[in-house]
């Protein structure tokens, strides 16, 4: 091999090292930009996964076994479509949902929306400090210890961290819902029967089945979803050069969202529903009732999981409608401003606070009464959120090029129809067929 040869080698192998740095560094360099934008999308989606959704998920695993995992499919990609639209029209507008709503359509349905909101959160606010007191009571602590605490450190997260450092911590205790993973592979579950019934749906036309369907699809998408996502993005200062990063924010979102649902439905499916155990009222009963079956350690993690999605819930909802509100209003609201520069925003967000916590202190509290009134009422509320999602993603002297393709148009409206009709559904059977409605846990 003569000189020239060598040096032409050389020279190739110095090229290929260049191209590798290079790419290496556009890899770091994309990498870095994800985590800037990461937060929103993921928090939200996980979210969902609150103490009404994961009592709803554990019903469904100890009554219908494997059977209903077939529907985490379209739910995953009903929820990533419906968080997209709000993700691009925070990122292109730079403005919350609420904020877009009042401008495009004027006071009236804005106050509607704001009323509507406060209302249903309030709610839901209520059910996660009473999940709180039922995770603790599995662990031996009273609700009137548990559930002041849990307040308090909620409220101190919001009031003294910036919005960096409160995301932070919400990123953190999404890692947490991984208790639900362990928790299923201590139950020992059939993992083929498991995928099976995830990849061929099982269709039964009874009313139990049926209803437990629609508990399913009503607890994955929630209207306070959209308005905290848009706002978490505004207030990130996303803009449009960012949306490919946004959107693998919400794409990560909504498919952790749906794999944690997967392990809790297995989990109870393996233990509950396998013993013959199909009759609990609630996530707590669930974790009760894993430890005689699958140990003291799949119980308590199931427990742990319980505890950790209230008290992160119970931080994002009020959060979510002191934005609504301030965003309609006008008035200043965000994390990175100081009390003094946002009263409004935080007097709302310790009011829900004070007001949900206090009332699961009250004995013979109407709890499954404000439950109950609060799903009808978040079932109503939804479709109406989506329809004007739907009118302001299509606007183009609002959105540019930005606008829905015809893709997702069909599935959002799709989703749309489907929830009025899921929420009609529900309402006849909570108002007329009540006994059904309670043969089928619900």
């Amino acid at each position: 091999m003569d000189y020239t040869s060598i040096n032409n080698r050389v020279e190739q192998w110095r090229l290929r090292a260049v191209a590798v740095r290079r790419r290496g560094r556009h890899t770091w360099r994309r990498l870095a930009l994800l985590l800037a934008v990461l937060g929103p999308g993921l928090i939200t989606s996980n979210v969902d996964n609150d103490a009404g959704g994961i009592s709803t998920y554990s019903l469904a695993g100890a009554q219908f076994g494997y059977l209903l995992l077939w529907s985490l499919i379209p739910m995953t990609i009903a929820l990533y479509v419906t968080e997209e639209m709000c993700a691009r029209m925070g990122v292109t507008t730079g403005k919350g949902l609420s904020d877009l709503i009042r401008e495009e359509f004027g006071f009236r349905p804005t106050f509607f929306v704001m009323v509507t909101g406060f209302l249903v959160d309030l709610g839901n606010v209520v059910a996660e400090f009473a999940g709180v007191a039922a995770a603790m009571e599995v662990f031996g602590v009273s609700r009137y210890i548990a559930v002041p605490i849990a307040a308090l450190v909620v409220w101190v997260l919001v009031l003294q961290g910036t919005y960096r450092q409160v995301e932070k911590v919400f990123l953190a205790l999404c890692t947490f819902y991984l208790s639900y993973v362990f928790a299923a592979i201590l139950a020992k579950p059939n993992w083929l029967e498991a995928a099976r019934h995830t990849v061929i749906p099982t269709v039964q036309f009874n009313v139990g089945y049926l209803l437990m369907l629609t508990a399913l699809v009503g607890t994955t998408i929630a209207p306070w979803q959209f308005f905290y996502l848009q706002a978490g993005f505004v207030e990130k200062r996303v803009g449009p050069r960012q949306y490919g990063q946004a959107r693998a924010d919400v794409i990560a979102g909504s498919v952790s969202c749906m794999v944690i649902v997967f392990f809790i439905i297995v989990a109870t499916a393996a233990t509950l529903n396998a013993s013959g155990h199909r009759n609990i009222a609630d996530a707590a009963d669930a974790a009760r009732a894993l430890v005689p079956l699958a140990g003291r350690w799949a119980g308590l993690l199931f427990a742990f999981g319980l505890l950790n999605a209230s008290l992160f819930a119970a931080s994002i909802l009020p959060l979510s409608t002191a934005h609504v509100i301030c965003e309609g209003l006008g008035f200043e609201g965000g994390i990175d401003r100081k009390f003094s520069e946002a009263p409004i925003f935080y007097w709302l967000y310790t009011g829900l606070i004070v007001i949900g916590g206090g009332l699961i202190l009250i004995p013979g509290a109407p709890l499954f009464r404000i439950l109950l009134l609060s799903q009808v009422a978040n079932g109503v509320w939804l479709p109406i959120v989506l329809i004007f999602m739907i009118k302001l993603i299509n606007r183009k002297d609002l959105m540019g090029d930005q606008v829905n393709n015809l893709t997702m148009n069909v599935v959002a409206w799709v989703t749309t129809v489907s929830m009025i009709v899921l929420t009609l559904v529900l309402i006849y059977f909570a108002v007329f067929q009540r006994s059904a409605a309670a043969g089928a846990g619900l």
